[in-house]
């Protein structure tokens, strides 16, 4: 290791618009202490709406003051280490998941927080924490069953193209909803039942006109408009897991003016649970580890978007690209 500084993205300020909210900074290289990593990031993963979100200081389960760090899930290698640690080596590849770690070339983290894999490629940031939080969600808010009929929003996304495969390894009936030929095409080779484009299709008629009995489980990330279309055509005991709103995370909150929701929850029996990982943390291990096993023995497929993005200096068009709605499976940024 020869470099005595690296690039890392900050957020100087909070400001609605995650470009002007950001910089770059060069800062020196620390040692790790006792227990520690020094990790060299090879990539990191894109989460352009939790990005948005800490940027505006509308993340109510953390108090941040700029300046602070960005990004979350990255994969590197280990280049130092504490004179403590015992079950890592240098040149182990790694996966974190820390706040803080990801949009950055190196990060220093406690040897506990990091999970040796076999190699360093983006794939594995689709499956942490990302697919971790599809399949908590899935499971243990939305109550999956098997033979139900499940609607994925966002089917073609980071987080939505696997919640449509473990839908369907659950053997269920699974909907995606995305916005172009090419996601659906995706949606097809993943196995998708019924794929609607909602540029070219009506969802509420759709949904209506096949789907009279209604949907049983719906994992939403869109917000808006789509969330009430979903809300609307719940089956009698049906459950909706609010996962997301993409739809508002780069645009001011929506007001609406319409009748109190509980005049559909109440006639239908039907629930609208939110999900937030950091409230699920007990069942992150098994789920990761369930998660590797599929993804290794090829049981589940992984889709990162082809879209290359180069170095720190890239990130803030990573995040407006996710945003904007145009990328197939994950987004990620090389070092």
């Amino acid at each position: 290791m020869n470099a005595k500084t690296y690039k890392k993205l900050i957020a100087k300020q909070l400001d609605q618009d995650f470009k002007s909210a950001v910089e770059i900074v060069e800062i020196p290289i620390s040692k790790p202490a006792g227990d520690e990593l020094l990790i060299q990031n090879k990539f990191a993963g894109v989460n352009g709406g939790f990005d948005t979100l800490l940027c505006r200081g509308d993340v109510p389960y953390v108090n941040l003051i700029p300046p602070f760090d960005l990004g979350v899930e990255a994969v590197g290698k280990v280049v130092a280490m504490g004179e403590n640690v015992k079950d890592f080596q240098i040149g182990d590849v790694v996966v974190t998941t820390a706040r803080g770690g990801g949009y950055r070339e190196y990060q220093v983290i406690h040897a506990n927080l990091a999970l040796k894999v076999q190699e360093a490629t983006p794939e594995l940031l689709t499956l942490m924490p990302t697919g971790v939080s599809a399949l908590v969600a899935l499971e243990q808010v939305g109550e999956m069953k098997s033979n139900e009929v499940v609607l994925v929003t966002a089917a073609a996304g980071g987080t939505g193209h696997i919640a449509v495969q473990l839908a369907k390894l659950g053997g269920n009936h699974v909907i995606g909803t995305c916005s172009s030929e090419a996601k659906a095409k995706l949606l097809r080779e993943l196995g998708c039942d019924r794929i609607i484009n909602y540029r070219t299709e009506n969802l509420n008629q759709v949904l209506k006109q096949e789907y009279p009995n209604g949907i049983n489980l719906i994992f939403e990330c869109v917000g808006k408009a789509v969330f009430d279309t979903c809300v609307e055509n719940l089956a009698v005991r049906g459950r909706l897991v609010v996962v997301g709103f993409i739809s508002e995370y780069a645009n001011n909150v929506e007001e609406i003016t319409q009748p109190r929701i509980y005049q559909q929850l109440f006639w239908k029996a039907v629930s609208v649970r939110g999900f937030l990982m950091p409230h699920y943390k007990e069942y992150m291990a098994e789920a990761r580890d369930r998660l590797l096993n599929l993804f290794y023995t090829n049981k589940l497929k992984v889709a990162v978007d082809p879209t290359q993005f180069q170095g720190i200096g890239s990130i803030p068009d990573a995040v407006e690209y996710l945003l904007s709605g145009q990328n197939c499976g994950k987004v990620i940024v090389k070092f």
